[in-house]
């Protein structure tokens, strides 16, 4: 190691007691992070690309340092769905260290990523306070039955007003609106049922019938239209 001639005709002088760094909160025990193995949590972060086009949403189960577990959601690019597929073979088994200089193609998942890893390194995680954290696998508990992410998509103008696409619920097949032309409340297929009773053997028409429902004064509507062609 190399230093200047003004250090090197300094004097050496004791330095004070090392008490590490302060403990942070992690799966129900105070640790003093030394080293990325000692460090766990699950958690989530949400990044955007630099031209904000599109966003991802990413989950981490992490366990002695290492990525054990990971979900990765994406909306709004084409191009960062594919993204997402490597990106979920890229990170598991890789430190956290690791993968935040892993080159994760997609800026939505870079940002997020490092969005994470200040939450982890700092004490922030969901699992801060719960002892042992979570099973590997608590990630698909995010998406529910089905295995879908949650997703809203809705769309307006000012000239036509707005039209509900796809809610908590599932995909809308229905408007319900009133005779003031408000919307009153929806008709859905929940498209992941659907396909569970599909793959399971049930005709596609008696399936779509079984995973539809509705929400809201549907039976007090004074039309039902599709908010994709009406």
């Amino acid at each position: 190691m190399k230093y200047s001639s003004e250090v090197e005709n300094m004097c050496p002088l004791a330095k004070a007691a090392y008490h590490g760094p302060a403990p942070i909160p992690q799966e129900g025990k105070w640790t003093q992070a030394m080293e990325i193995k000692d460090i766990s949590g699950f958690t989530h972060g949400i990044g955007w690309c630099a031209p904000q086009q599109g966003a991802c949403k990413l989950s981490l189960n992490v366990k002695e340092g290492i990525i054990q577990e990971a979900l990765v959601e994406t909306i709004g690019c084409s191009g960062m769905t594919h993204s997402a597929a490597m990106a979920s073979e890229i990170l598991i088994g890789k430190t956290l260290l690791e993968a935040l200089n892993t080159d994760l193609v997609c800026d939505a998942i870079n940002t997020a990523m490092r969005e994470l890893f200040l939450q982890i390194v700092y004490g922030r995680t969901q699992t801060a306070f719960s002892e042992d954290g979570l099973p590997i696998g608590a990630g698909l508990e995010d998406l529910g039955k089905g295995l879908r992410s949650q997703t809203g998509t809705t769309y307006a103008t000012l000239e036509k007003g707005p039209r509900y696409l796809e809610l908590a619920e599932g995909y809308i097949t229905k408007l319900a609106v009133d005779e003031e032309g408000a919307i009153i409340g929806y008709q859905f297929v929940h498209l992941g049922k659907m396909m569970d009773m599909i793959k399971g053997g049930m005709d596609a028409g008696e399936a779509y019938k079984k995973a539809s429902g509705q929400y809201g004064r549907v039976e007090e509507a004074a039309k039902l239209i599709d908010p994709r062609h009406e």
